[in-house]
């Protein structure tokens, strides 16, 4: 294991990067977001938030592999969650009635359900209708009733909330093994069975639309999830960096009687190179029983100490 945990109880803990609950925040959030500041390595989303939206050549040039099939009936779920002063997808997965397709019990959680972590939110609105089937050419359609658009977004979430629905159905449909995911895969939203329709005002709906690179989180925790309660002893964490051979630093701090984090172990780690795992990294750390928070974040390339694109998540260790 390339990472080496060491104790850091004589040292005092980093700054945590916690926003207050999104959702609380959501209607200024979501019409500031324009203005977000969008400072190097990390790449420019809001700079065509169309051609982003719909996936075309025009939007950066990083994304996460399509989800392979697997045999859990959880379902893939992207939330929007923001990381240093940008905004990405980040997914969870969640237990969900069955009475449904699995594209549309994944995307009927997305847009009725609340993340498990705090740090996350959705833009859409439970829709009164939802439906969703996939054509021979692996083409996702999605037809949702109008109530589900009934937020004021900008053009620039306004492009990361159809990106959100992208991204959720083209999951639910490769890890539900519906599709081939080393195909491509597409998905056309209709609104009341029309395709006329200007999601939120500023995306044109219609055409056939791909996952838009760059959405995902460059930094993204996949298990533990939040919340989750642990066996102790050894326990994994696994996640995935967009910058593949990159190195990462983690960082676990532990909560106290009095509701203090204090930094238990810390190290760093390589994010895998190879094709067939790109971007992953595992961790295997040996915990006690307790509460704690994992942070990872990318390694700045000059040397520093800066946190970049920092992902965290709190479990507890039984």
């Amino acid at each position: 294991m390339p990472e080496t945990a060491t104790p850091l109880s004589a040292r005092r803990a980093a700054p945590r990067f916690r926003p207050q609950r999104l959702l609380g925040l959501l209607p200024a959030f979501l019409l500031l977001t324009g203005c977000i500041a969008d400072p190097s390595p990390e790449p420019n989303l809001a700079a065509n938030s169309s051609a982003a939206a719909t996936g075309s050549p025009g939007a950066p040039s990083t994304s996460a592999p399509l989800e392979t099939t697997q045999s859990s009936n959880k379902a893939p779920v992207y939330w929007i969650g923001r990381s240093n002063s940008n905004v990405f997808l980040y997914r969870e997965f969640r237990d969900v009635p069955e009475q449904e397709n699995p594209v549309t019990r994944a995307l009927r959680a997305m847009m009725s359900e609340k993340p498990l972590d705090p740090d996350f939110f959705t833009p859409w609105q439970n829709p009164e209708k939802l439906a969703s089937s996939i054509s021979g050419k692996n083409v996702i359609t999605v037809d949702v009733s109008e109530d589900a658009f009934n937020s004021n977004l900008d053009a620039d979430m306004a492009g990361r909330a159809i990106q959100q629905l992208v991204f959720t159905a083209t999951a639910a449909a490769a890890s539900s093994g519906l599709i081939d995911s080393g195909q491509q895969i597409q998905v056309r939203i209709l609104v009341d069975s029309h395709t006329d329709y200007v999601a939120f005002d500023h995306v044109q709906l219609g055409d056939p639309m791909s996952r838009a690179a760059g959405m995902v989180a460059p930094v993204w925790i996949i298990d533990p999830q939040e919340g989750t309660d642990l066996a102790g002893g050894s326990v994994k964490i696994t996640g995935r960096s967009t910058v593949p051979g990159g190195k990462l630093r983690w960082q676990i701090l532990r909560a106290e009687a009095n509701g203090n984090k204090t930094p238990y172990l810390t190290g760093e780690t390589t994010a895998a190179a190879e094709a067939a795992q790109s971007g992953v990294f595992t961790l295997a750390l040996s915990l006690s029983s307790g509460n704690y928070e994992l942070r990872v974040s990318q390694v700045d390339a000059a040397g520093t100490s800066q946190e970049l694109n920092v992902d965290t998540r709190n479990f507890n260790v039984r």
